[in-house]
């Protein structure tokens, strides 16, 4: 093998500008890094530009001087599944195209019929049904769900259903109960969310609700094995960080650590480079998307992308001859976009291992499966049958 440690950062939502069949989405014009720098033009982030940034997505503010030490290779990679969430941005790294699109109620809520099986199946009446922030609906319904038994259910721009219960109330046990008859409801395939989530909070009225970490995921399982699959199955690591472990619901992983946020995934990432281990480790940042794309907070954004960019350096200095680090993206979350909703962009490819002679870009790339393929070809696996997507493992050097 080439490398012996593999490292796959996910930056969620760090899209470099519109595909071509943005408007197919109604996201002509979005670029979520093209506008953070233009509306943040002082932010600070030299080891992504080192790696390449900057010549995927020149940005006038931050090429100017050019970086004499340039680092890695680096390429634009394309979306072949149809869909913008992270769910299909993540099974396509692994090999797999979604080709029917995870469905999603931002703007109607869920179904009448949907509503009317799920409070007969728990026997809670709903409310909220409606795209909202998970601090902002408890301050809006928790003392109704408190006072009457009812049950919060919301969704986001995502294809999720997420429903909210009081844990001296409503209880764990009965929020757990409620969310996989809702996991039961959602399969049928016009009602098929990618995921749904119990989200527990503590608190008696408005202003002092807080979430808390007994959350749990109940996501569809992959349709079919992955990249990850074909590393268990062949006796190699497979360590997920943060989201990872509930975005392929634990398929092909072999350790799977949480983080709290993205400053900690990161922060975990850099540990597991102190890890006898050799595979992959794969990571996923979710606050870029959560905290700041879906709220419309450049500045937020970018003190963020700071933040990761001090521990990248960080990482990059501790690596090992034989790692390879993949930092990308799963789909676009333009923070200065009309709505609320991820964009449909190219993500970048930045790649770099100590052991290689020379840096520079490669071709675009017409889909985001040549991860899965280039870690695969690595360890000398075979992808699994129905996978898509093709090594550039040759062009790492």
């Amino acid at each position: 093998m080439k490398y012996r440690r593999i490292f796959t950062i996910v930056i969620d939502s760090f899209g470099i500008g519109a595909m071509d069949n943005a408007a197919e989405y109604g996201d002509t014009g979005c670029d979520t890094f093209g506008h953070i720098a233009d509306k943040v033009p002082e932010i600070k982030i030299p080891n992504l530009i080192r790696m390449g940034l900057t010549q995927l997505h020149p940005a006038p503010v931050l090429t100017s001087p050019q970086p004499s030490d340039r680092i890695g290779k680096y390429a634009r990679l394309n979306e072949k599944s149809n869909g913008k969430d992270t769910m299909t941005g993540h099974w396509e790294m692994m090999g797999l195209e979604i080709k029917t699109p995870f469905q999603t109620f931002t703007d109607t809520g869920f179904p009448k019929e949907l509503i009317e099986a799920l409070e007969k199946e728990t026997g809670h009446r709903v409310i909220g049904n409606k795209a909202a922030s998970g601090t902002e609906i408890l301050d809006e319904l928790a003392e109704e769900e408190i006072k009457t038994g009812a049950m919060i259910v919301y969704t986001s721009s995502d294809s999720v259903l997420q429903i909210c219960g009081n844990e001296e109330t409503f209880g764990l046990d009965e929020l757990y109960r409620c969310c996989k008859i809702a996991r039961e409801l959602t399969m049928k395939p016009e009602w098929k969310v990618g995921r749904v989530i119990a989200r527990p909070y503590v608190g008696k009225k408005k202003g002092e609700f807080k979430r808390t970490a007994n959350r749990h995921d109940y996501a569809l399982k992959p349709y079919g094995k992955t990249a990850m699959d074909a590393l268990k199955e062949a006796g190699f690591d497979v360590i997920s960080i943060g989201k990872i472990r509930d975005i392929f619901d634990g398929e092909g992983i072999t350790q799977a650590i949480r983080s709290k946020s993205s400053v900690q995934g990161m922060e975990q990432t850099i540990e597991c480079l102190d890890q006898d281990f050799t595979g992959l480790c794969f990571t996923n940042l979710v606050d870029f998307d959560a905290l700041w794309g879906h709220r419309r907070n450049p500045q937020g954004y970018a003190e963020e992308l700071e933040k990761f960019d001090v521990l990248l350096g960080q990482f990059l200095e501790k690596m090992n001859e034989d790692d390879l680090v993949i930092v990308t993206a799963d789909h676009g979350n333009d923070p200065t976009f009309k709505g609320t909703d991820h964009t449909k962009e190219r993500v970048p490819f930045l790649a770099y291992s100590p052991s290689m002679k020379t840096s520079g870009r490669i071709d675009d790339q017409n889909c985001f499966a040549v991860i899965g393929a280039t870690i695969a070809d690595n360890f000398g696996v075979a992808m699994p049958k129905g996978t898509i997507g093709t090594s550039i493992l040759e062009q790492l050097e």
